[in-house]
């Protein structure tokens, strides 16, 4: 017996994505424009990565914390896209029940894991800023690595339970999904069972990690803004200011998209429109994120500076 009917009863164990097929003309451009963010994601990410390795000065809680949100965001991107890249060259962009079902879980599972992360963020800016002679103290590596292993276990336990709740449903045809990977809102539409329990299922998780996120992320930039304005001088204003920018520009567009994906009845869901914020949310913003941290991080310009010289590389 199939794995799939195993799992689900159900009779269809393939699935074939239509991508961007509506768009033939612009085939090669798409996969020309896909193939570089993809490659400057994963550049971008391990340049962060490993800066922040082999740099003293960047052995902190903050830079920790970058470091698994770049890691992170190699990993998210990597579930969609080398297959999407891949099937631009396929006539037929086919992908297996359970292989729908393991990338939906991972997708899911490091884009929940993220939104925690960027909360324990949060919290470890409020720490710098709202106490920055025990920042340390609180702050401590046990207490880092632990958040860390808790955005983890969280992401994928909300995962888990999400990709249960989909893939146990009854998939009897048709079997063609109308996006560019297995997301929620498109697989979901292929269901030949009622998938009143599975909204259900998706709301609370969306509500509890998005709600819990954001209330830890109110509470800790209603402390920061109220220790900024403590400070006296305007430079250090702008300096505390500066070393939140980032992390916010990154909170904004990660949780405005995926409200927008995932908090929204089903019959508004309109897959033309839900491909290109797709596109953005899981392959541009892993891209973006170590550009908006780097750019903006005097620290990161100087270990970039260091290491440009001992390679004696000049631009």
């Amino acid at each position: 017996m199939p794995i799939a009917k195993t799992w689900n009863s159900s009779s269809v164990n393939v699935f074939i994505f239509l991508g961007f097929a509506d768009h033939p003309e612009l085939q090669v451009l798409l996969f020309v424009t896909f193939l570089n963010i993809y490659l400057i994601t994963l550049a971008w990410n391990m340049v962060l990565i490993f800066l922040i390795k082999i740099d003293s000065h960047l052995h902190t809680p903050m830079y920790f914390f970058l470091s698994n949100l770049s890691f992170i965001d190699i990993c998210y991107s990597s579930t969609v896209a080398p297959k999407m890249l891949i099937d631009f060259f396929h006539v037929q962009k086919t992908i297996s029940f359970v292989g729908c079902a393991t990338q939906f879980f991972f997708f899911v599972g490091l884009g929940l894991t993220e939104c925690f992360l960027l909360t324990a963020m949060a919290y470890d800016r409020y720490a710098a800023i709202s106490n920055p002679l025990l920042y340390t103290a609180i702050m401590s590596q046990g207490l880092c690595i632990r958040m860390v292993v808790g955005a983890y276990v969280g992401g994928f336990l909300s995962s888990l339970m999400q990709a249960t709740s989909i893939f146990r449903l009854h998939f009897c045809g048709p079997n063609i999904i109308n996006h560019f990977f297995c997301d929620l809102p498109p697989v979901l539409a292929l269901s030949c069972s009622d998938t009143f329990l599975s909204q259900v299922v998706n709301f609370l998780v969306v509500v509890a990690v998005g709600g819990t996120s954001f209330l830890i992320l109110l509470v800790s930039y209603s402390y920061i803004v109220s220790a900024v304005l403590k400070i006296h001088s305007a430079e250090g204003r702008w300096k505390a200011f500066n070393t939140c920018a980032s992390h916010l520009m990154v909170v904004t567009l990660l949780f405005g998209t995926a409200l927008f994906m995932y908090l929204r009845p089903s019959s508004s869901y309109s897959f033309g429109r839900d491909k290109v914020v797709s596109v953005f949310y899981s392959q541009v913003i892993p891209m973006l994120n170590p550009l908006i941290y780097s750019m903006r991080n005097k620290e990161i310009k100087e270990a970039m500076w260091k290491v440009l010289k001992k390679k004696k590389v000049f631009f």
